[in-house]
Order: C-alpha cells, then sequence, then structure tokens
C-alpha cells in the first residue's frame, strides 16, 4: 500500500508529462549525446519526484481536515513522515545527477526544483504563485542547452515560451481544484482571480508562448509552425470550460505547442 501511496502521491500525471518533454527536448531539439540526455531524465524525473512528494507533504494535515478523497494521505496510503524521507531522497538524488551534468547546468536544475519546493512550501497560497512556475518552466529548456557541447541558453522565445506554458497549467490546473483549494484554504493568485478569469489568462499565456515561439530564429517547418497555431487556437476554445474538462483540454493546447519546442533547438 505504501508504494502505491508514494505512486500517487508524487502527482504522476505532470511527473511523467514535464519528464517527457525534458527528454524529448535534450534528444530532438539540442540533439545530445545518449548518456547525456539520460541523465537529464533522470535528474529531471528525480527533481520532480521531490516536488509532487513535499507538495503532498506540506499539504498533509489540511488534506486530512478536508478528508479529500483524491489525496492518498488522507486515505491512509502513506503518511506525512514517509512522504518527507520520500522527496528529501528523491531531492539528493537530483541534485547528484544535476551535478553529474556539470556546474552550469546543474546550478541551472537545482534552481528550477527549488521554485517548486518555493511554491510548496511558502507562495503556493500567496499571488505570488505563479513565480515559481514561471521560473522553473524557463530554466527547464536551459538544463539541456547548457548541458549540451557546446554549452549555451536557449533563445529568449524559448525561455518566454517555457515560462507562459508554466504559468498556463498552473491557472488552468486550480480550476479543476476550485472546490477543494476552498476547504483546505489554498488562496494562490488563481483561486484569487477566479476560475472564469483563470481560464481566459492561461488562453492568453498560451498564445504568448506560441507567439515566441514562431518568432524565434529557427525554421521549425510545417509542423513545427502548424502545431503551435492549433494550440493555441484549442486554448482559446478551451477558455470557456470550467471544472474537470478544463485542465486536460489546456494540456492539449500546452502539448501542441511544445511540438514547437522540438523544433526549437
Amino acid at each position: 500500500m505504501i508504494v502505491a501511496g508514494l505512486l500517487r502521491a508524487c502527482h504522476p500525471g505532470p511527473t511523467v508529462a514535464v519528464t517527457s518533454f525534458a527528454a524529448a527536448y535534450g534528444a530532438l531539439a539540442v540533439r545530445l549525446p545518449a548518456g547525456t540526455a539520460i541523465l537529464v531524465t533522470v535528474a529531471v524525473l528525480a527533481g520532480q519526484l521531490s516536488i509532487g512528494w513535499s507538495n503532498d507533504a506540506v499539504d498533509a494535515a489540511r488534506d486530512v481536515a478536508a478528508g479529500r478523497a483524491d489525496k492518498p494521505v488522507a486515505r491512509g496510503e502513506v503518511g506525512a513522515g514517509t512522504l518527507w524521507v520520500a522527496a528529501a531522497s528523491a531531492g539528493a538524488a537530483c541534485a547528484a545527477a544535476s551535478l553529474a551534468l556539470g556546474v552550469l547546468p546543474g546550478a541551472v536544475h537545482v534552481a528550477a526544483v527549488g521554485a517548486g519546493w518555493a511554491y510548496n512550501l511558502w507562495l503556493k497560497s500567496t499571488p505570488a504563485s505563479p513565480v515559481p512556475y514561471a521560473a522553473a518552466f524557463a530554466l527547464l529548456p536551459a538544463v539541456a542547452t547548457t548541458a549540451a557541447d557546446p554549452s549555451a541558453w536557449p533563445a529568449p522565445g524559448v525561455l518566454v515560451a517555457g515560462a507562459a506554458l508554466g504559468c498556463a497549467a498552473h491557472f488552468a490546473n486550480t480550476v479543476a481544484d476550485t472546490d477543494a483549494d476552498a476547504a483546505t484554504g489554498v488562496r494562490g493568485l488563481p483561486q484569487r482571480v477566479g476560475p472564469r478569469t483563470s481560464m481566459l489568462v492561461m488562453a492568453v499565456l498560451v498564445l504568448v508562448a506560441a507567439a515566441a515561439l514562431l518568432a524565434g530564429p529557427w525554421r521549425p517547418g510545417p509542423l513545427g509552425t502548424a502545431a503551435p497555431v492549433v494550440g493555441a487556437a484549442v486554448a482559446a476554445a478551451a477558455s470557456g470550460l470550467r471544472g474537470r474538462r478544463a485542465f486536460p483540454a489546456t494540456l492539449l493546447a500546452v502539448g501542441l505547442v511544445v511540438v514547437g519546442f522540438l523544433t526549437a533547438g
């Protein structure tokens, strides 16, 4: 039961999505050597596990008090102490794998993961809740590019697009959790502006990400050009959705824009 609880508490959807993006971006866009690409993937996976487990550990008491049936800790599948140990262990593995990439990519990734921890520990219930999302997702592509030989920072359009997509996912994700956030007292910026405004902000941010990628100095090809445009259109259509349908639609829009990343080495 503990293993199953840990798997559910790591926020498997975002963990798999972010790790898959990092692996694909490193291999396809940056064209890292196989060994380096694998190390990037391991580092990002460990970092995402540490963020997911620390998130549920921080929220454990509130989730139990609110009786959240969607949280393993509230269902008694795993305890808060176990989550803290798992989060710390994953964090140590993340730091080791990140620094094995080199000092600069290691520092970049540790900073990105640190932004996730800052969200969990402090910023989640403040008006600054989008800031760690912007920082972490802007830095994520830089882990691969600074690990390359020669090392380089991503183009400005990639950094802007990463920050915009991270914030877009944050605003959309809270729409599905409106009732649960109200029960546990989470009051980040999306909760303060409300579901309707959050979805409108999401659509604008996806549009910004698509525009930033398409304005880059690369030639993305027909698919790399069309996918972000379609993604922006999907985001605009999804801006009117509410409840559980909002986040999957946003993920589709973000996924289409991500195709643009894979051509923006």
